[in-house]
């Protein structure tokens, strides 16, 4: 009989196939059972509850070991959606003091939140008092589903350096997006060091696994613990800050617009930090942070916005010391080199007017006098100096390269966020405004006395004072002075150098000496302490003009170098320069002397928020 190979064929295509659906189901098997874990995940949910354990956050010193920032507990309402059992929702709107249209609200929103999960742990309501948290936790069995979390809250020794210091606030989507490490409910920094130094006050997050029953109560910790993950405490902080010289500065500057900046010249670590108006930083702590964080946005003097980096303001006279470094370093003037002063700077039809003085007159007295004229005639004769640089374009990208040298026209990198760069124009910049080879020195003269385009943040002009106070470098400042465990970055511990040779800072520190000790920075000077000084007054074209100066002190060895700037005040020496000098004698001597107690009572009490045009006072 002939064999039949068709049917031979078949049955090896039949078993083939038999095993291709053995292996099928083999592999589904595997998937299932090793390596797909949602269905353990979901027994273990049934059976397990892993309790996120919050770490405590690292605290905050001032310089002196002051203790500035610390924390206090805090406890959420959390529930598991899926583990809620009917129960008594009277009772437990009675119990928590709201009332059933809020319940249901709380309920409806938190299903809105994204990444919500009836799995997952949700916050229902934030920031018990302790009260509340003592009279829910007696009845917490009546509410199956439903566990109190405890959290960390801020809480603050003084009131003072709310700018500097940020605060903390729920994550929000993009948080949780940006960093895996956050959940729903969980905080982050927000404004300030809390934000730039998130990671490092953060910690690490512990999880305390807790064994429950067939009807989901907690029979207590699974293993005894030993599978718990311990919390890691965030690290502390000790500022360059001292607390009670931000506190005085934030006193002188009540009732005015406007920023203090002093800095440790030989550290670049940040003294005080004052931003003017500012406001109480308990008051975005708890419950009420939402409502209270939206009063301050919507405050007309806009005390959220940090005057001392993000504001850019014409820097005035306190710019002509940068003047007299590039017009000695170029070679254009030397000590001897005099410029007339006509109750101003006279050329071609183009007057930029001065006070009284002596005339003619060299770059010493004219810092010491503010001469306006003396720094025109200065710039004019660098950029129109054919002969040297060829064109006022390529003189002018000389001099914009000098001042981005001295900290101006970029952003420092302070370890605060927001920074502003301020403005420092280039060539192309008035090229495109006047056309190519169409301008000159007279065309664009008011940058030599900080006006025009000039703007900068009263951080730059106190990092200027700082590099003058050294003789020719700074260390870009820093409000974190120590991380407990931890270097800060390298960028706040290198000095940098700019273009200027060091013997003409000596020049200038004289100049500024002479400015007190007979000029326009009398005010500024107290005891036998040698303090050097220069005046701004920076015309305003929306009202009075602003008042700033900038000032270090000793003038050998010094130990701070700060500037003050106050909106719509008027000249230099009325508010600058006093505020400026009794900053100085308070870090320096700890107190003010009784001979000048006037003169502090006097910028206590002034008031030139009224000035501001704002429609509110």
């Amino acid at each position: 009989m002939r064999k039949d190979y068709r049917l031979e064929k078949r049955k090896y295509v039949v078993g083939g196939f038999v095993v291709v659906l053995v292996l099928i189901f083999i592999i589904r098997l595997f998937e299932l059972q090793v390596a797909d874990s949602r269905y353990k995940e979901n027994a273990d949910s049934n059976a397990f509850l892993r309790k996120t354990v919050y770490p405590s956050r690292g605290l905050i010193y001032d310089r002196n070991g002051e203790l500035i920032v610390y924390n206090q507990p805090a406890y959420d309402v959390m529930m598991i959606p899926r583990d809620v059992q009917p129960f008594d929702t009277t009772d437990f709107c009675k119990t928590l003091q709201i009332s059933r249209e809020e319940f249901d609200k709380r309920m409806a929103d938190m299903r809105r939140n994204p990444g919500y999960s009836s799995y997952s742990q949700q916050t229902f309501m934030s920031h018990l008092s302790a009260k509340d948290y003592g009279r829910l936790q007696e009845k917490l069995y009546r509410y199956p589903g439903f566990f109190i979390q405890k959290r960390i809250l801020r809480q603050y020794n003084h009131i003072a350096g709310a700018n500097i210091l940020g605060n903390i606030r729920e994550v929000n989507s993009r948080d949780i997006e940006r960093d895996d490490y956050y959940r729903s409910g969980d905080y982050t920094g927000d404004l300030g060091i809390e934000k730039s130094y998130e990671r490092q006050l953060r910690g690490e997050k512990g999880v305390e696994i807790l064994i429950r029953d067939a009807y989901g109560k907690i029979q207590g910790r699974y293993d005894d613990g030993r599978q718990d993950v311990r919390a890691i405490s965030g690290k502390n902080l000790k500022l360059g800050i001292d607390i009670e010289l931000q506190e005085y500065g934030e006193m002188l500057m009540q009732n005015k617009i406007g920023a203090i900046v002093a800095i440790e010249p030989s550290t670049g670590e940040i003294l005080a930090m004052v931003s003017s108006p500012t406001y109480d930083p308990t008051t975005l702590v708890g419950r009420e942070r939402g409502k209270n964080y939206r009063e301050l946005v919507r405050n007309p003097y806009k005390p959220l916005y940090d005057r001392s980096i993000m504001a850019a303001y014409p820097p005035g006279s306190t710019f002509k010391p940068t003047q007299g470094l590039i017009l000695e370093q170029e070679g254009i003037v030397n000590l001897t080199t005099s410029y007339p002063c006509h109750h101003g700077y006279i050329n071609g039809g183009l007057r930029v007017g001065c006070h009284g003085h002596e005339s003619p007159i060299t770059l010493k007295p004219a810092i010491r006098t503010s001469c306006n004229a003396y720094f025109c005639w200065g710039l004019k004769n660098m950029i129109d100096r054919r002969s040297k640089y060829g064109t006022p374009a390529r003189a002018f990208e000389v001099w914009k390269n000098h001042m981005v040298s001295m900290g101006y026209g970029y952003k420092l990198g302070i370890d605060l966020p927001g920074e502003s760069r301020g403005f420092i124009p280039n060539s192309a910049f008035y090229s495109k405004i006047y056309g190519e080879g169409r301008w000159s020195a007279n065309t664009i003269i008011s940058i030599a006395i900080g006006q025009g385009e000039i703007l900068a943040t009263p951080l730059q002009i106190a990092n200027l004072c700082a590099t003058i106070a050294n003789r020719g470098y700074f260390i870009t400042p820093h409000v974190v002075k120590e991380v407990e465990g931890d270097t800060i970055a390298s960028l706040y511990k290198e000095k940098r150098y700019p273009t200027i040779e060091r013997k003409y800072y000596e020049d200038i520190v004289e100049g500024m000496r002479m400015a007190v000790v007979g000029g326009t920075c009398r005010n500024a000077s107290f005891g036998d302490v040698e303090v050097c000084g220069k005046t701004g007054t920076a015309q305003n074209p929306h009202g009075r003009d602003h008042s700033a100066f900038m000032g270090f002190a000793p003038m050998n060895n010094p130990k701070i170098a700060i500037c003050v700037y106050v909106e719509n005040a008027g000249f230099g020496a009325t508010y600058g320069v006093p505020i400026g000098g009794l900053m100085m004698e308070k870090y320096l001597t700890g107190e003010i002397s009784p001979q000048r107690k006037y003169l502090e009572q006097r910028m206590l009490e002034s008031n030139t928020i009224l000035y501001s045009g704002v429609k509110k006072h």
